[in-house]
């Protein structure tokens, strides 16, 4: 079998090397747009629900929420662990599904067990909501927004509305949760004094506000019920009745609305402003950011599971770009936190580093060596094997990341020997043959040498992969984080075997037909000999000490 793979490699040996050539061009095309993050995707298919329950203590989000959505999603197809959280206010629960499962699919199947728990849910809970399906390392960017001539309130309006909602228009972006945000609202901060000067009730003042405003604080308030209000049949079509309101954006008109039927002393209605003071204001914080130490907002920007970090990063920085001339006083800081940073410079070192490892190798080959021909061969097999490992990593879908730069740093020893062993042995061959004056043709020398080491070498790369094969079979976070590795390095380890049975020899027979018969040995050569020759007479004369 090697020796027919050998043989018809020669046979069509420029067909061979043209489609290598080909091959190189199409993989430096290709390489540049394969995925790039720092780690592999580690963690499994998982779907996060969340449902707000405001009022209720921790206890009674567990039984009155927790508990019946718990019920509701046990034995979901592909289920392998639940976890759940009740806190104030507030109930979270985690699913993990078995690995390989769809995500997409699985989040279809949790959204119609929740249709179907939703409704034996207490009435003043939100709908169950799921989180945004976010990668193992979803934190791809922590922007930081400062200013000095505007308040934390204004930030967080602009950040919400105008920088998220730009943000969230990014394909590969998740969520863009804002740490430290203040939205700026309405607050009626009743007073007591002055509620019990005007005869006003807390249940008055709140039943105003939210009608007044259309945000039911309460869900049995009007304000919570916002629609039509009816509609007239006439001869020709339908009218619907809809309620004019005041358009209210201030605190100060939302102060002048009338509390129901007081009457002040002097005639007047009573209004909002008289029992309360009426201002901007925000809810209460759960955490704060300081950003380049002062006060501030920090966007943390999460990405989807199939999304290139490098990528989405590049589109993120863009977008922010786009819009700081409309953000006049507003200091938006992109480098707090930036994991891309860390991929730019790890692919800037790889590539200074396979050019000087290239040079050094060519360097080593002629030194010892010899001969330029051998050079060339052998610093052409050595990237074609690496661009083939990596093409075929790029056509199953994975993703460049440290583990798998791992693997073909560890291959790099068998790329390195696939390459040299056949080419100096071959040469060897054909000048020993030459000089005993024999007739075969240089075909058959380079075919004879090649199957003559190439036999015990593909054995023993075999070996090398078996090796490897039971770390395929690990699970939990170890199996996802060295898969990639392994798979690598059995990858660059199997492409150096192929192109070694094919390229190298019809590379071979190319440059190295009308190649002298002399053979120019390496100054450092008998030098070499000489030590290596010390080191074997003590060890030969006493086999049994060594």
């Amino acid at each position: 079998m090697l020796s027919w793979i050998v043989t018809t490699s020669l046979r069509f040996r420029y067909l061979v090397v043209g489609l290598a050539a080909v091959l190189m061009i199409y993989g430096i095309t290709q390489i540049g747009q394969m995925p790039v993050d720092v780690f592999p995707e580690f963690a499994p298919p998982k779907v996060e629900i969340q449902t707000s329950s405001l009022g209720l203590s921790a206890v009674e989000v567990e039984e009155l929420v927790t508990v019946p959505l718990e019920q509701a999603l046990n034995g979901v197809p592909g289920l392998d662990v639940m976890r759940s959280k009740s806190v104030p206010d507030l109930s979270d629960i985690v699913l993990l599904f078995k690995p390989g499962t769809d995500e997409i699919h699985a989040r279809q199947l949790v959204q119609e067990r929740l249709l179907t728990a939703t409704p034996s849910l207490p009435s003043w809970a939100k709908p169950p909501a799921m989180i945004q399906p976010m990668s193992s390392t979803s934190r791809i960017m922590k922007i930081g927004i400062s200013s000095k001539e505007h308040n934390l309130m204004d930030l967080s309006m602009v950040a919400y509305w105008k920088i998220r909602a730009r943000l969230l228009r990014i394909p590969g972006v998740a969520n863009v949760p804002i740490w430290g945000e203040r939205p700026k609202m309405f607050q009626v901060q009743v007073d007591p004094q002055r509620m019990r000067a005007h005869n006003v009730s807390l249940n008055e003042v709140m039943d105003v506000t939210s009608g007044a405003v259309n945000a039911g604080i309460l869900p049995f308030t009007d304000g919570s019920l916002i629609g039509s209000g009816g509609f007239i049949d006439t001869p020709n079509q339908r009218f619907s009745v809809q309620h004019s309101r005041l358009s209210i954006g201030e605190p100060e008109a939302l102060g002048k609305i009338a509390i129901n039927n007081r009457i002040k002393s002097d005639g007047t209605a009573v209004t909002l402003s008289d029992v309360a003071d009426v201002v901007w204001g925000h809810g209460p914080l759960a955490g704060d950011a300081v950003i380049n130490g002062g006060p501030g907002l920090m966007l943390v920007v999460q990405k989807l599971p199939w999304a290139n970090t490098l990528e989405v990063t590049l589109r993120v920085e863009a977008a922010l770009d786009e819009m700081r001339p409309g953000l006049p006083g507003y200091n938006i800081d992109t480098t707090i936190f930036r994991p891309a940073t860390f991929i730019e410079m790890s692919i800037r070192n790889l590539n200074e580093s396979l050019l000087i490892g290239g040079l050094l190798v060519v360097v080593v080959l002629l030194f010892f060596l010899y001969e330029w021909r051998v050079a060339l061969i052998s610093a052409s097999i050595i990237p074609l094997s690496l661009m083939v490992s990596l093409l075929v990593l790029s056509w199953r879908g994975a993703t460049i990341n440290v583990m798998t730069l791992a693997g073909f740093a560890i291959a790099i020893g068998a790329v390195v020997d696939d390459a040299i062993v056949d080419v100096e042995n071959i040469i060897r061959r054909l000048r020993q043959l030459r000089k005993e004056g024999s007739t075969k043709s240089t075909a058959t020398i380079v075919a004879d040498a090649s199957v003559e080491v190439r036999g015990a070498i593909v054995y023993a790369s075999l070996i090398e992969v078996a090796a490897l094969l039971p770390v395929f079979f690990l699970e939990g976070l170890s199996g996802a984080f060295f898969r990639p590795l392994a798979q690598a390095y059995v990858l660059a380890v199997l492409a150096s075997t192929l192109v070694a049975l094919t390229v190298t020899p019809a590379l071979s027979l190319m440059l190295l037909e009308q190649a002298p018969v002399e053979r120019r040995f390496s100054p450092v050569i008998p030098w070499l000999h000489k030590g290596h020759e010390a080191m074997l007479r003590p060890t030969v004369a006493r086999p049994r000490r060594a």
